[in-house]
């Protein structure tokens, strides 16, 4: 059977199937939702872990009260190993590689996950399109606005495919969605201001450069970047604190939280976004010279910052290391703060939203799904089709923000942005930035 009749075929399979009742957790968020999967063992997708290591093994947790895991990947033999042995996961059945192409070249396999470091997202994701897959893929979903590009035109090509992408926040009822929803009602009024907190990144270096362990696969985890010298604070976790594969906190929690105020204001949409960024007010643990560090083996992006985004309808949002993590928004009519902890302000104690917020609202929110946790939603979608409650159009147009910030925080001054042609104009440095030089042999699919 080829490869397109088999998905098509399993693909309409699973939407035949009965839901039932099964438990899902995250390791790093108390999700209390039931989850749903399919009663019989051979109605259950079969799904691909692409990246195990920290992250990755709490995301194939979830999955695997979904479906069962036939395979998993990472560049690290050790992730690999322990995802295959772990008794939850692989049961010592499933197939480990270090090559995630061998993954996607299987017939057998419905899911992938990806949980890879940032960099290498978009690549995998869309081969993973192209082979037939449903794809969750963790926030940040890219590294470039160009990115921002590719995997949108990559998801209206194959739409027939189910693509979520971790931002789990988007299905927390008792806090983000019930802020989400005060906004949008206009109960605080007409949003002018809005501050994101979320914190600095780490500082750290300079870092000794040794050889890599025999059980990484240096070359393959580097992949589009370009050819360093091995640093263990360069991979696995840390990497997020270097430009080469993120955006420092500005994508590792904007995405998180500009997200859920993007998504609150209605910024979300195609043509819509900042006009103006101020980078102006952003510092780094090392020099920078046009935008560029000066040297290799220190931290990189930025610890210190407060980037005012201005968009045309008037709202001005500060994206800022300093104060609480979390997200404060300031209308005409009230004042609320909304994290993972808590939601407070005048609106939550006077329960301006009492009897506001309804089925029907949760309905409207989860784009006529049912409410229910986010990997829940992202296998009832491939069960019956539609937009997952994360879907990929409205983060990358969030992901324009975060990107920005960090264009604007590491050359130090205001940048110009026209959301309807999606381009930095007025600075020809600044808009160098819009992409970056792909490595040979790593290139990212044009579809």
């Amino acid at each position: 059977m080829s490869k397109k009749n088999n998905t098509a075929t399993r693909r309409d399979f699973l939407k035949t199937t009965t839901a039932v009742a099964a438990a899902s957790t995250l390791t790093y968020f108390p999700w209390t939702q039931k989850a749903f999967a399919n009663q019989e063992k051979n109605d259950r997708p079969r799904i691909g872990c692409i990246g195990v290591g920290s992250m990755g093994t709490g995301d194939a947790h979830g999955h695997a009260g979904f479906g069962d895991i036939l395979a998993v990947c990472d560049v690290d033999s050790r992730h690999a190993e322990r995802a295959k042995n772990d008794d939850k996961l692989g049961k010592g059945k499933a197939d480990a590689y270090a090559d995630y192409r061998k993954v996607l070249e299987r017939n057998d396999i419905d899911v992938v996950s990806v949980v890879t470091p940032d960099h290498w997202h978009v690549k995998i994701a869309i081969e993973a399109l192209q082979a037939g897959k449903h794809v969750f893929c963790q926030k940040p979903l890219t590294l470039t606005l160009e990115e921002n590009q590719l995997i949108r035109n990559a998801c209206k090509k194959y739409s027939d495919r189910i693509f979520i992408v971790g931002t789990q926040q988007r299905s927390d009822k008792g806090l983000f969605l019930r802020a989400v929803n005060m906004v949008k009602k206009g109960l605080l009024g007409d949003i002018q201001k809005i501050t994101v907190g979320i914190n600095g990144g780490d500082v750290g270096g300079p870092f000794a450069k040794s050889e890599p362990p025999k059980e990484l696969d240096w070359n393959m985890w580097l992949g589009q970047a370009p050819v360093v010298g091995y640093i263990d604070k360069r991979c696995h976790y840390q990497f997020r604190w270097w430009y080469e594969y993120s955006g420092g906190k500005f994508t590792d929690w904007g995405a998180h939280h500009v997200d859920i105020a993007t998504w609150a204001i209605g910024h979300d949409k195609a043509g819509m976004g900042p006009i103006e960024i101020d980078g102006t007010d952003a510092k780094h643990p090392v020099e920078y010279k046009d935008g560029y560090t000066t040297i290799d083996d220190c931290y990189n992006t930025s610890h210190d910052f407060a980037v005012k985004c201005k968009f045309a309808s008037g709202v001005e949002m500060n994206i800022t290391s300093r104060g609480d993590n979390g997200i404060l928004f300031e209308g005409t009519k009230g004042r609320m703060f909304v994290n993972r902890g808590k939601i407070t302000g005048q609106p939550i104690d006077e329960k301006w939203d009492e009897g506001k917020f309804t089925d029907a609202d949760l309905l409207e929110l989860y784009k006529g799904k049912q409410f229910e946790g986010h990997k829940n939603n992202f296998y009832r979608c491939i069960k019956e089709g539609g937009l997952p409650v994360s879907d990929v159009f409205s983060h990358v147009q969030m992901m324009n923000t975060c990107h920005l910030a960090a264009i604007a925080a590491r050359l130090g001054r205001v940048i110009k942005w026209d959301p309807q042609a999606e381009k930095i104009v007025g600075d020809d440095q600044a808009a160098k930035f819009f992409a970056r030089e792909q490595r040979q042999g790593f290139e990212i699919p044009r579809v």
